[in-house]
């Protein structure tokens, strides 16, 4: 075991978070990477999830036309490797989504497989896969990567739909550390 180890921003805001929200849970640090990066158990420590963290930067503020700012809050860009999706062992990933102008926190938390599944409807079964997830004022979330103009501002006006592209049901969907927490 090394020394010293750091912990990249999406890890800390993600443990910062379950510790501040969720009391009757301790927050673990792996001491090497193994494809873990938070280990979330019980007060006994007798139940235990394992956690991924992938963290972006907004691209909201820097990157996206007038028309998005107000009924955006956040967007981010990830490159994914298939295969470290397919063979991964956390129970959960957890894509940490930091609003710079409206300064909020959304986390999308979903099981690798559902992930990949999803990923591959949308993108197909590609090596590398590039991912959009933009959330909404709406408290809606969805994968843009790939979408046009028009599809985009439906995103923006609440009037989208598409099934595979629809990850609210994973935005800030906490009940795997509310289970360890009762």
């Amino acid at each position: 075991m090394k020394p010293l180890f750091t912990v990249h921003a999406g890890e800390f805001v993600a443990g910062d978070y379950i510790e501040r929200k969720f009391r009757r849970v301790n927050v673990w640090v792996p001491a090497k990477d193994t494809g873990v990066d938070l280990l979330v158990s019980d007060t006994k420590n007798m139940k235990v999830v394992s956690l991924q963290v992938k963290f972006s930067r907004d691209f909201l503020a820097t990157h996206m036309a007038a028309v998005f700012q107000k009924p955006l809050r956040a967007c981010g860009w990830w490159s994914l490797n298939r295969q470290k999706i397919a063979t991964s062992p956390a129970d959960y990933w957890i894509f940490v989504l930091v609003g710079f102008a409206r300064r909020s926190t959304d986390f999308v938390i979903i099981r690798p497989a559902e992930l990949l599944k999803r990923l591959d409807a949308i993108h197909g079964k590609a090596k590398t896969i590039q991912s959009y997830l933009w959330v909404t004022e709406k408290r809606k979330c969805w994968e843009t990567r790939g979408l046009r103009r028009p599809d985009q501002l439906s995103i923006a006006q609440n009037l989208f739909k598409d099934d595979d592209r629809d990850f609210t049901a994973y935005l800030n969907n906490w009940e795997p550390v509310k289970e360890l927490n009762r």
